[in-house]
Formats: C-alpha cells, sequence, structure tokens
C-alpha cells in the first residue's frame, strides 16, 4: 500500500512522539479502513430502504441525509493527515540531492530536526492538526453529530409525503465513527504535544549553547590567549622547554 509506505519512510524522521502518532495512524486508521470499514459501508446505497415505492424517493432521502459517504470522508481525511508527512520526507531528500551536487558533506545529520527541517516539520504537524480537526468538523455538521440512528424520517421531493427510512448495520457504523473519532482527537493531542516538545527543545538548546559558566569560560579565554602567544612568539615554547629541562637536570642532580 503506497499510503504505508510512505508513513514508514517517514517514521525514521519523526521524533519518540510522532512514531507514536504513526503507530496509531497504521493501528486504528489503515488497518480498521481497509479491514472492517470498508466491508460495513459496502453497498450501503442499496441497503438504504424507504417504506415506499415512488421512483427516486429512496435515492432523493439518501443523498439528503448523507451528501458525503462516510466511508469516503474517512478516506479522504486519512489521506489528507498523512500528506503533510511527506513534507519532511521532501525536505530530507533535498538535503541529500544538496550534497550530492556540492560533493561535499553539508550536514552533520541529514535527518536531524534543525534549521530549515525544523521550520518544515512544524508546518507538517500544523497541517496535519487542521485537518483532524476539519475532518471532524465536516462529519458533525455533515451528518448533524457522530450518531447514527436506525430511522429517518424523509420529506423531499419527489416523496409525496412523509416516509421512513431505515439505515442498515447502524450500530455497528456508530461504534466505526466513534472510533474514528476518539482517534482524531488522540492524534490532534499527540500533534500538539509534539510541536511543545519540539518548541521546548530548541528553546533549551539555545539557552544551554548562551549559558556558559564564568569559570569555564575564564579558563578558555586564557588558553586561547596562551595559543595566540605561541603562535606569534614560538620562540617563547623553546624558552619553556629549554627551562623545563634545565630543572629537571638540577633536580636530578
Amino acid at each position: 500500500m503506497f499510503l504505508e509506505n510512505v508513513l514508514s519512510g517517514v517514521n525514521k524522521y519523526s521524533t519518540s512522539i510522532g512514531r507514536i502518532w504513526l503507530s496509531i495512524v497504521f493501528i486504528f486508521r489503515i488497518l480498521v479502513f481497509v479491514a472492517a470499514a470498508e466491508q460495513v459501508w459496502k453497498d450501503e446505497q442499496k441497503d438504504f430502504v424507504c417504506n415506499i415505492q415512488q421512483p427516486g424517493c429512496e435515492n432523493v432521502c439518501y443523498d439528503y441525509f448523507f451528501p458525503i459517504s462516510q466511508v469516503r470522508l474517512w478516506a479522504l481525511q486519512l489521506i489528507m493527515v498523512s500528506t503533510p508527512s511527506l513534507l519532511v520526507a521532501l525536505h530530507v531528500a533535498y538535503r541529500e540531492n544538496r550534497e550530492q551536487r556540492r560533493g561535499q558533506k553539508l550536514y552533520k545529520d541529514k535527518g536531524k530536526i534543525d534549521g530549515g527541517l525544523l521550520f518544515t516539520y512544524l508546518i507538517s504537524l500544523l497541517f496535519k492538526t487542521f485537518f483532524e480537526v476539519g475532518s471532524l468538523l465536516a462529519f458533525y455538521f455533515l451528518y448533524s453529530g457522530f450518531d447514527v440512528p436506525r430511522l429517518l424520517q424523509c420529506n423531499q421531493s419527489p416523496c409525496p409525503n412523509t416516509v421512513d427510512c431505515y439505515i442498515s448495520k447502524a450500530t455497528e457504523k456508530k461504534i466505526f465513527l466513534y472510533i474514528m473519532g476518539c482517534t482524531s482527537i488522540l492524534c490532534i493531542v499527540l500533534n500538539v504535544c509534539e510541536m511543545f516538545y519540539i518548541l521546548l527543545k530548541q528553546c533549551w538548546k539555545c539557552f544551554s549553547k548562551r549559558y556558559i559558566p564564568i569559570e569555564d569560560s575564564h579558563q578558555k579565554q586564557q588558553l586561547r590567549q596562551h595559543q595566540s602567544t605561541l603562535i606569534l612568539h614560538p620562540g617563547i615554547l623553546d624558552q619553556d622547554q629549554s627551562t623545563s629541562s634545565r630543572s629537571n637536570q638540577g633536580k636530578s642532580t
């Protein structure tokens, strides 16, 4: 499966929280969608039955209550929340291509989240969170919540009056919608936590680079001054060596 290969390729460039997100997407979305959801929503329009023989009435009522198929919207959500992860893989590929063109090593670790890759990673997290929230809102407003009633009453034209329509496997579909909703909320929480984790980690790096103890800085400054003195006056090194050798000879005698 193409989407599965993409997610597994992005996994090596993710943080620990990102790997948890990928595991949840793979288990609770890809596997559930492929193994069960498609079978539950199979031939859903044929299983949508109204107690009337008026031609076109069932089709109009089905289109009114389900403007977009729930399982297709679920598949669209899966694609949309997984695609932003490609931005990270493309950025790493850009780094590799740049090193090949220059013929030299430009990065210590091409997959390390810093510099431009840090910005790309944060943008991908924002896109994933935006798509997750948008999908939940779409489900809520299109289907009037996450409930799947057994009975729907329809009075759309060309139905002559209010007719009763029945949804097959309503309880089973409701369970899968709850799984989808809980998974989306969990993914949103993980994305937000990962953004805070990356930002706090970068802030700590900046703080630790700027903070240098006074004693260490004084010792480093003295060492640099001594090295610069040896470079400018190489005779001092010979004098120091001769003085140390004489002192050693005096001690031996």
